[in-house]
């Protein structure tokens, strides 16, 4: 290799007092700077402390966030993502989280505070409603409840303490799809923020900033990483500002991600327009086909002329309704375990968004915080079953429902 191709730095092989020693050789690598030729792939910087070479910048760089001092207030590779997913969402910032449910927190608790009132969608995550029902016990934050469908129910939801509308575009794990132009106009017109989960449509299908969100929230474990090897949370931010209060909160409480769980997410987003056109397409045939079949009661998918909010999906997701689909069996609870338990090409998972198609009975995983009338409330049955398409084919996947599907049948009878 040519001396031009890089540049060594780093703590010299030899100092003014002679050869540095080999104890302290090992601990001091050369470092390689690249010059001429740029990496094709974003580097991982796994290393979690920056050094400096004035105490003046150490010091500059504790106030500085542009500045890499220690990964916990911010990573070479951590930003990239962060870059990468606000640039998708048409965002001026992001923050990342080691989880989605770190992200979702963490927008939470710096919103609201003792005394506060937050207005949230009725069906929602199994873990956003464990985190508003613990703040609701704690901090007496009051919580009111609504469809996500009705501005005018929203609008008399409204109160002088009211802090936050929280909504996702399309619900866990209902896929009801929420009207965010006119629900997130009630909440500008009383100066409320509002915070959007967009986990289910991912910014390929819907970005709510462009329909007046004020935070976009992601488990990037999901549809932006997609490879069921990561773990991670983003939130997209509108206003710098609010970015930057959140952040404060973020570096204290440390519910940062890992550089290389940065690093395989923003891996995985290179092909997520594959991926969601695939899923989505995958998924509204399946959806059709289960609409069919005597076993199954009820389906839910965006794409499905019937779905109560067909007409909102065609404007707010034209690009395809989602990978999720959610069915009710006909016979019940029994049918729904027997389904998940006999599917073959499909994996029994809590995920979603993943490059293999996942199965789940909600009732008992993800929404087993909600008692039964708050399952009754959230339009979730004993029967409900949501299955998250892959990028399998999709005759195999139909075969592996349609024997699952007799199965549950069979033992319902």
């Amino acid at each position: 290799m040519s001396s031009s191709a890089h540049d060594i730095t780093g703590v010299p092989a030899k100092t003014d007092g002679g050869a540095l020693r080999p104890e302290t050789l090992a601990v001091h690598p050369p470092r390689v700077e690249i010059t001429g030729s740029t990496p094709l792939g974003v580097p991982l910087h796994q290393g979690h402390v920056f050094a400096f070479d004035s105490a003046d910048a150490l010091a500059d760089a504790f106030t500085d966030p542009d500045t890499f001092l220690y990964s916990r207030m911010g990573n070479p590779t951590v930003r990239a993502l962060e870059d990468a997913v606000a640039r998708l969402e048409g965002g001026t910032g992001a923050l990342s989280y080691a989880s989605g449910m770190g992200a979702i927190s963490g927008v939470l608790h710096t919103l609201l505070s003792s005394g506060g009132h937050v207005i949230a969608q009725r069906c929602l995550y199994g873990g956003t409603y464990a985190v508003l029902t613990d703040l609701a016990a704690r901090w007496g934050v009051d919580v009111t409840y609504v469809s996500g469908t009705d501005p005018e129910e929203v609008r008399a939801a409204l109160r002088p303490k009211t802090r936050l509308l929280y909504l996702e575009t399309v619900a866990n794990p209902t896929t009801r799809v929420a009207d965010l132009p006119a629900l997130a106009a009630v909440a500008a017109g009383a100066g409320v923020p509002v915070a959007v989960d967009n986990t289910f449509a991912s910014p390929l299908l819907c970005r709510p900033l462009d329909h007046g969100a004020d935070v976009v929230l992601h488990s990037a474990t999901k549809y932006l990483a997609g490879h069921a090897d990561v773990l991670g949370g983003v939130a997209v931010f509108k206003d710098p500002a609010l970015q930057r209060r959140v952040r404060a909160h973020a570096v204290e409480q440390g519910a940062v991600t890992d550089p290389f769980a940065a690093w395989l997410t923003l891996r995985g987003m290179q092909t997520l327009p594959l991926r969601v056109e695939r899923q989505s397409a995958s998924a509204a045939t399946l959806a059709a086909r289960l609409a069919a079949h005597p076993a199954v009661a009820a389906v839910r998918h965006p794409s499905l002329a019937d779905h109560p909010d067909r007409a909102v999906a065609a404007r707010l997701l034209p690009a395809g309704g989602g990978g999720v689909i959610s069915a009710d069996l006909a016979g019940g609870r029994d049918a729904g375990r027997a389904f998940v338990e006999a599917v073959r090409v499909a994996s029994l998972s809590v995920s979603l968004g993943d490059v293999r198609t996942l199965v789940m009975h909600p009732a008992s995983t993800s929404h087993r915080q909600l008692d039964a009338q708050a399952l009754e409330a959230a339009g979730i049955g004993p029967g409900t079953i949501r299955l998250s398409v892959g990028i399998e084919h999709v005759e195999d996947l139909w075969a592996d429902l349609a024997q699952a599907l007799e199965k549950a049948a069979a033992n319902a009878a």
